[in-house]
C-alpha cells in the first residue's frame, strides 16, 4: 500500500464510506467493508478515525460541503433579487436531479442516526449544517445584491433549509420533476419576499 498524507487518507475512506453506504445502506454498511472498498487494511481506518460515528459526521459533512460549495459558487449579482436566488436554487436542484443517491443517503444517515444508541447527535449536527449552510447563501445572497434582509437572518435560513429539505425528499420519493421544479419557483418567490419585506 503506498503512503499517504493522513488528510488524503481520510478523505479515500470517507469518499469509500459514501459509495458503501448508498450501495448498501448506512446500517449495512461496516467499517470493514469501507476498508474493503478503499483497498486499505483495517488499521488504517482506526489510524484515521476514532470510530464510525467519526467518519460518519466526515462523510455527512462531505456530501453537505460538495453541494453546498456548488451552490455558492453559482451565487453572483443577476439582474434581479429573484434570479439571484434562482439561480442559486437552480444549482442545489441539479445536485439533487445528478446525484440522488447521495442525497437519499443524507436521509438514511438521519433516520440511523436518530435510532442507533450514541449517534443521536449526528443528526443534530446534519441538519445545524443545513441551517449553517442555509445562513451563508442567504447572507451571501444579500452581500451580492447589497441588501439586508428583513426578517433575520437566521430565521430566513431555518425555512429555507426546511423548505428545501422538503422538497428533497418529496423529489425522492415521487420523482416528479416538473412538480419539484414548481415547487423550487414558489420557494424563490418566498425567499425574495422575506428577504425585501
Amino acid at each position: 500500500m503506498a503512503r499517504m498524507p493522513s488528510a488524503e487518507r481520510r478523505r479515500q475512506l470517507v469518499e469509500a464510506a459514501i459509495r458503501a453506504m448508498v450501495r448498501d445502506g448506512v446500517a449495512r454498511t461496516t467499517t470493514r467493508s469501507i476498508c474493503a472498498e478503499a483497498g486499505v487494511s483495517l488499521s488504517v481506518f482506526h489510524y484515521c478515525f476514532d470510530s464510525k460515528q467519526a467518519l460518519l459526521e466526515a462523510a455527512i459533512e462531505t456530501i453537505i460541503g460538495d453541494y453546498t460549495a456548488r451552490v455558492m459558487k453559482a451565487v453572483e449579482p443577476r439582474g434581479t433579487l429573484r434570479e439571484t436566488v434562482r439561480a442559486a436554487l437552480r444549482t442545489y436542484w441539479e445536485d439533487v436531479t445528478g446525484r440522488p443517491d447521495a442525497h437519499m443517503l443524507t436521509y438514511d444517515l438521519t433516520q440511523y442516526a436518530l435510532r442507533e444508541p450514541g449517534f443521536e447527535h449526528l443528526a443534530r449536527a446534519q441538519y445545524e449544517q443545513y441551517v449553517r449552510s442555509a445562513t451563508a447563501l442567504v447572507e451571501q445572497v444579500g452581500a451580492v445584491r447589497g441588501e439586508a434582509p428583513r426578517v433575520p437572518v437566521r430565521t430566513l435560513a431555518r425555512h429555507l433549509a426546511a423548505a428545501v429539505d422538503g422538497m428533497t425528499l418529496q423529489y425522492l420519493v415521487l420523482r416528479d420533476e416538473e412538480a419539484a421544479l414548481d415547487q423550487l419557483e414558489l420557494t424563490a418567490d418566498q425567499l425574495v419576499r422575506l428577504i425585501e419585506g
